[in-house]
């Protein structure tokens, strides 16, 4: 018998106020009492999952309205929640903010809605008192089909500050105050220009996840949080990883940190096996591969550590000219072209093996949520095949060599078509961040594909490897 699991969804007013200290206050809190914690973020955000996977010890999985359909973000919940006690759902941007104005496509809303999970509203009280009655009041009926069950109050000064904002939640709103969290620099999490640092990083240190469990575990009615948890029904079934039939070697360190669980799941269940190596580290390939993945993330901030590691680079480069299959996104384009350019105008090599040259910039370039739609067959499928993703990215291709596009891209933002999706040889790169559960079928061609252009590659990467070399799956 599969016990069924609490779970509940951190929204915010807004994005800044606090969801992310929030969430990892209270799955800390809930960790110091034993408890087993399964994190979810709403959206196509890779950071904050990376710091959830630290507070919980594991994985952080992304439920998304946009990206994925209902039934496959209910299956990803139940699959997760199972010999789960808590299930704590971050959300994204304020509770009802999504695609667009008109609808609650892509917002924390629809998730909450869609899984039938009681939200806990965060807000931002440093400047706010009786008015934040208001607020909350607005928020609990916009939508009557969200349950707004109970509020956390943040930056809250103090046990006064608090008695005013829980005194004007009780008298006008059903809406339960559940407490606060008080200012405190010593939680704060250092920030860049695409977000918090990463986890990645070793920002967040053991010391700073017990002082955020005392810190909610003061303020916070746990026991009445709980109690406002809804139920989930776990699923009986983990998916099922097929024995080995390809060996795909992914970049994971601090470089390139950035992959959906959910999609190396996909892989393993269509017959990937996953064997994690560190572009910085490793001067080796993983032994007997056949196909590489370089997910997204900060080549532009490790580029010298990168490019130093020689005998790496000229083993991929090496691979990539025989056709071995490189998957490459965002930070993984990046790295493969020939050079980056800094804001300052310093320029970095890279591993040269795409023909195309990038450019930090000082701001987003074509954010948002992407369709693609297959030109031509590819890696990931059939022409025709449609697959969603984001794209969030500070840089921008500046020039590039021959190659083929084999995407066409069409931001949900501003409705923009554009060919996307580099291919040379037997790499495709793009700076689309694709979710395979987006087109059933994706990560079994991707297997089948490199399965098909094994040979005779798979003697060479054999050749390029050292036996002995680390073999952690990500």
């Amino acid at each position: 018998m599969v016990k069924s699991a609490r779970g509940f969804v951190v929204a915010g007013t807004a994005s800044g106020v606090g969801k992310t200290t929030v969430a990892l206050a209270l799955m800390a809190a809930f960790r110091k009492r034993g408890m087993l914690v399964q994190p979810f973020k709403c959206g196509p955000d890779f950071i904050d999952g990376g710091h959830h996977a630290r507070a919980c010890q594991r994985a952080s999985r992304n439920l998304d309205g946009w990206m994925l359909s209902t039934q496959t973000n209910r299956e990803c919940l139940s699959r997760a929640a199972a010999g789960i006690d808590a299930c704590v759902v971050e959300g994204v941007m304020g509770l009802f903010d999504g695609v667009d104005g008109s609808s609650d496509s892509g917002s924390t809303a629809q998730i909450a809605k869609s899984l039938g999970l009681p939200v806990i509203l965060v807000v931002d009280a440093s400047s706010m008192a009786r008015s934040v009655a208001a607020l909350v009041h607005g928020f609990r009926t916009f939508d009557q089909n969200v349950n707004v069950a109970g509020v956390i109050f943040n930056k809250v000064s103090g046990p006064n500050h608090y008695r005013f904002l829980r005194d004007a939640i009780s008298g006008n709103s059903d809406v339960v105050p559940l407490g606060y969290l008080r200012p405190d620099n010593r939680i704060k999490i250092p920030e860049r220009y695409l977000g918090l640092i990463t986890a990645s990083e070793g920002v967040l240190s053991p010391e700073l996840f017990a002082l955020l469990a005392e810190f909610a575990e003061a303020g916070i009615d746990i026991d009445k949080l709980l109690e406002l948890s809804g139920t989930i029904d776990a699923s009986r079934h983990s998916v099922t990883h097929k024995n080995g039939t390809v060996r795909i070697g992914v970049a994971r360190d601090k470089a390139f940190s950035f992959y959906y669980d959910d999609n190396l799941d996909a892989l393993r269940a269509a017959g990937a096996e996953i064997v994690a190596f560190s572009p910085l580290q490793d001067p080796c390939l993983p032994p007997e591969i056949d196909a590489l993945y370089f997910g997204g993330g900060y080549p532009e901030l490790f580029a010298k550590q990168l490019t130093a590691n020689c005998r790496l680079i000229s083993a991929i480069r090496e691979l990539a000219e025989a056709g071995l299959p490189i998957y490459a996104e965002c930070g993984g384009l990046m790295y493969l072209g020939q050079e980056i350019v800094g804001r300052d105008g310093n320029v970095t090599a890279m591993a040269r093996v795409l023909p195309i040259r990038v450019r930090m910039t000082d701001r987003l370039v074509n954010f948002g949520y992407t369709e693609v739609s297959l030109k031509a067959d590819c890696i990931l499928g059939s022409a025709g095949t449609k697959l969603r993703g984001h794209s969030f990215h500070c840089s921008e291709i500046i020039e590039a060599g021959p190659l083929e596009y084999v995407y066409l891209a069409r931001n949900s933002m501003t409705g923009r078509e554009q060919p996307e999706g580099l291919r040379l040889h037997n790499i495709l790169a793009s700076y689309i961040h694709l979710h395979l559960l987006s087109a059933p079928g994706t990560a079994e061609a991707f297997v089948q594909n490199v399965q098909t252009a094994r040979s005779p590659q798979h003697t060479m990467a054999t050749c390029l490897s050292v036996t002995g070399h680390s073999q952690e799956s990500p």
